[in-house]
């Protein structure tokens, strides 16, 4: 740890030399992507927290890490000794960001951050928690980046265009609707920096970010014009012909600043101040009006096409299969043969890759075992990683990128003795899942009208999990996607979407005991249309995901009635869908795992 604690100190005296009192430095790249490549790792680099989230603020009197409840176990092992202080979102009494800087910083001082990797609309809270205290604001510096010597280079790979009979719709189909959404919103451009959002629209993928097949890019749009912004080495033949036949023009991806400066702008110009960093914003704030509207791509990405759809439930099915192969081996060999939580993801990583059209993992595999599974994204090492045997509880989070879908799955399972208490966990987890997957609701609802249908098994035990329930999934990109999620809690500064046909959301209620076991059952699940009548249109989930839920950990005591009966449904569902893919040995497994209880 005394190489954090030096490094620290050396930023300390780098902030003091450019007269900078508070520097921010958040986990983000210059698009907020959730997941950033080694480039962008700046507070990891400081501060040796490897978590996806967490926000550090240095002064010179304080460094403080921010991080979400994910990761309140794994921030305060990996801060433990650097002096670094933790604080807990969301937790009772823990001031935010904001509230931390009122509190803390004083009339005329120095607020600073690398203006690529801030959003907007953080940016422009700190401007108004901040508005009288005369703050100075510098954000056109990377401060951290002199002391970063060895820092790796920035992404580059080549740019590939997605088959059009995978797309569903042409680059063209796509431009139009996205330009008829500008005109109803009347706009007359529209800057898109979010990474996924811009692969969908041109049908494009690329490997810049790891497990997300994307590249760094800008894209500005008008009525008549699509300008995109793209790394030249990533722009290979077929991509270059792929942009001419659309008439989408190409530039280099470090001129999207000269071109915002210098382009003729005839009107509004839309854009989700949520995703463009606060340094565009700042720019083109001084050129024009601003219309903060959420990306239209994002909620035209999220309701999958039909051709879209045929491709994800021909997939999910596929890595159902390998799933629950992979969950089989290792409840027959744990304990009789060595292996760890490194070992036994390496071997579901490299089964999931012989399946025909993968590309990648969707994120790195989650294999956590015992006391690990307490926190939610766990990830084993090959130098840091603990034994498994035959007893206790494995969980084992992980998906796949396919030509054709994104996926993500999560089990636990039990390789030998549980306690009551782990069985009565899993069996309201497994409740709360099926619940929410058996759920009918009007249309005109978001996930937060449906979140408490899976917490409540849990709550009523006075048992929470400190995430959301569910997260939209992309095709072939992210595997969190928008604008759809399922979470319960009240947030002012969070958009809610419609729960609509052809989206597809995860189902993934969990009980994390720190120090014991971490449960977590997770399906996929299609958002499709029931009946309509009188009353509206009625909405309900159908499954992607067909892996048996452990029985091993079911105790139906813990159970409703309809609950077991939700589950023997299910089990029915699964043996279905998975009996052509098994022999043997590995059918009568099924069989087992399957039975009615």
């Amino acid at each position: 740890m005394g190489i954090i604690v030096d490094r620290i100190h050396e930023m300390k005296g780098i902030l003091k030399k450019a007269s900078v009192d508070f520097y921010l430095v958040p986990t983000a790249d210059f698009h907020n992507s959730e997941y950033v490549n080694e480039y962008f790792k700046v507070r990891q680099f400081l501060s040796g927290f490897t978590g996806s989230n967490g926000t550090l603020v240095i002064s010179q009197e304080e460094v403080g890490l921010w991080t979400d409840g994910r990761y309140f176990v794994q921030a305060e092992k990996e801060l433990s000794g650097s002096g670094i202080v933790l604080y807990r979102m969301a937790e009772e009494g823990v001031p935010t960001i904001e509230e931390y800087l009122e509190q803390h910083v004083e009339n005329g001082q120095t607020v600073g951050f690398d203006g690529r990797v801030v959003d907007a609309a953080f940016g422009r809270k700190l401007e108004e928690v901040l508005s009288d205290k005369n703050v100075t604001f510098v954000y056109d510096k990377d401060l951290a980046d002199a002391l970063w010597t060895d820092r790796p280079d920035m992404p580059v790979s080549d740019i590939w265009v997605v088959p059009e009979e995978k797309c569903g719709k042409t680059v063209a189909q796509k431009l139009e609707d996205v330009r008829a959404v500008m005109k109803k919103e009347q706009a007359a451009h529209l800057l898109i920096t979010k990474l996924d959002d811009i692969m969908w629209l041109y049908n494009i993928r690329a490997n810049d970010v790891d497990c997300n097949p994307v590249a760094l890019a800008y894209t500005f749009i008008s009525e008549k014009e699509a300008v995109v912004f793209v790394q030249a080495k990533a722009l290979k033949e077929e991509a270059k012909v792929h942009f001419e036949k659309y008439g989408v023009l190409v530039k280099d991806y470090a001129e999207i600043v000269a071109y915002l400066e210098q382009c003729v702008l005839n009107g509004k110009v839309m854009c989700a101040c949520n995703d463009i960093n606060y340094l565009l914003y700042k720019l083109m704030g001084k050129r024009g009006e601003l219309l903060d509207r959420e990306n239209p791509t994002a909620l035209l990405k999220a309701i999958k096409n039909e051709v879209e759809l045929e491709n994800i439930r021909k997939y999910y099915l596929q890595d159902s299969v390998v799933l629950t192969k992979f969950l089989f081996w290792m409840k027959k060999n744990a304990g009789k043969q060595p292996m760890d939580e490194y070992s036994a993801a390496m071997k579901l990583d490299h089964m999931r890759s012989e399946i025909e059209g993968f590309l990648d993992l969707s994120f790195p595999t989650i294999s956590a075992y015992k006391e690990n599974a307490a926190m939610m994204h766990y990830s084993a090492t090959e130098d840091d990683k603990k034994d498994i045997e035959a007893e206790g509880l494995y969980l084992v989070d992980s998906g796949g990128q396919y030509v054709g879908a994104t996926t993500d799955v999560t089990r636990t399972i039990a390789l030998g003795a549980v306690t009551d208490d782990m069985k009565k966990h899993f069996s309201k987890v497994a409740s709360g899942m099926l619940r929410l997957a058996d759920t009918k609701f009007l249309y005109g609802c978001t996930g937060k009208n449906v979140d408490i249908i899976a917490r409540e098994p849990l709550w009523e035990c006075y048992i929470d999990y400190k995430c959301g329930t569910g997260h939209g999934i992309g095709y072939i990109l992210n595997v969190h996607e928008g604008p759809q999620n399922i979470r319960w809690r009240y947030n002012p500064g969070m958009k809610e979407a419609l729960l609509e046909a052809g989206m597809i959301v995860s189902d993934e209620p969990g009980v994390y005991i720190e120090g014991s076991h971490g449960i977590r059952t997770e399906n996929i699940l299609e958002i499709v249309k029931e009946e309509k009548n009188g009353d509206g249109q009625f909405m309900g989930f159908r499954h992607l995901t067909f892996v048996p839920i452990d029985l091993d950990v079911i105790d139906t005591k813990y159970m409703e009635t309809s609950d077991v009966r939700k589950l023997n449904t299910y089990h029915e569902a699964v043996y279905q869908k998975l009996e052509p893919y098994f022999e043997g040995e590995e059918l009568e497994m099924l069989k087992d795992a399957t039975r009615a209880v």
